[in-house]
């Protein structure tokens, strides 16, 4: 039986797969495509052969994928899987407390919404205290171009991705996923088209003018296009490399927010910029 005092077994291994890995997450990696096996036993010191099959071992493990030309190694595709899981598990956990804020403040219901499949997740909300308030979405997915939430998290893509996504996504039906059957039994609906004088999203030109107003303005808008008499203002929230992994949002009956809906996107934009600091974002 191993005692407190003896060392642990495989742990210097491991500390070399883990120097291995941090390389390979580094800038030159990162410039390079990669690096190959004689850079690698340099940068560490170590015996080609040895890391060598060192590489070979976290490849198969899929951590460590190999260009096929260049031979070199990159962070495979389980890391990155890993890592995915991990920030939206934190991202979760750090947001309830600034949707429970939002919705304290504003007395408005706040959501958490990320990109799921090309559309818009609600992963989780935070319901006003009020009796008549806006539906809480949790689990529900929605049509991305219907939606602000939706429109910002498109808004940091570039121009040839956007439009490989609007070629599959631009009709989609309001709804996505199955809404709560308990929505359905409080009278929820949504418009299967925006009324014309509300429409935000006609075709690829105006996604792309309603996204540029985005990343200028900071926020996108609801303005009774999903649902008759529901109004709301959603803002990006953004990682350690400032992409854009969520959005807030805040959604409320039109006749509680009047003419404020420009003050209640300035709002959850300050919100957000605060939970990305939170997560990590520099500036």
């Amino acid at each position: 039986m191993a005692t407190s005092s003896e060392p642990r077994r495989n742990a210097s291994g491991l500390a070399r797969d883990i120097e291995i890995l941090e390389l390979l997450g580094g800038p030159e990696a990162m410039r390079s495509g990669g690096l190959g096996v004689v850079r690698i036993a340099q940068l560490t010191g170590r015996d080609k052969a040895v890391v060598s099959r060192a590489l070979a071992t976290l490849a198969d493990a899929l951590l460590l994928d190999r260009d096929p030309e260049t031979m070199n190694y990159r962070l495979g595709s389980r890391i990155y899987g890993l890592a995915a899981r991990t920030t939206e598990s934190r991202l979760v956990a750090e947001s309830r407390a600034h949707l429970k804020r939002m919705a304290q403040l504003t007395r408005e219901t706040s959501h958490l919404c990320v990109l799921r499949g090309g559309n818009v997740l609600t992963v989780l909300s935070e319901l006003s205290p009020h009796e008549f308030r806006a539906t809480g979405w949790e689990g529900v997915t929605t049509a991305a171009w219907r939606t602000p939430s939706g429109r910002v998290l498109l808004s940091d893509w570039d121009q040839a991705s956007l439009k490989r996504w609007y070629a599959e996504h631009g009709n989609d039906r309001p709804i996505v996923g199955p809404a709560d059957p308990i929505m359905a039994a409080a009278g929820f609906s949504v418009l299967s088209a925006p009324p014309p004088e509300k429409a935000v999203v006609t075709d690829f030109d105006s996604l792309l003018t309603e996204l540029a107003a985005i990343r200028s303005r900071g926020y996108a808008l609801l303005d009774e296009e999903l649902e008759i008499g529901v109004v709301g203002a959603s803002a990006p929230v953004r990682d350690l490399s400032g992409r854009i992994i969520a959005a807030i949002n805040v959604s409320a009956p039109k006749g509680r927010i009047g003419d404020r809906l420009d003050s209640l996107g300035r709002y959850v934009a300050a919100v957000a910029t605060e939970l990305s600091q939170q997560l990590g974002m520099v500036g």
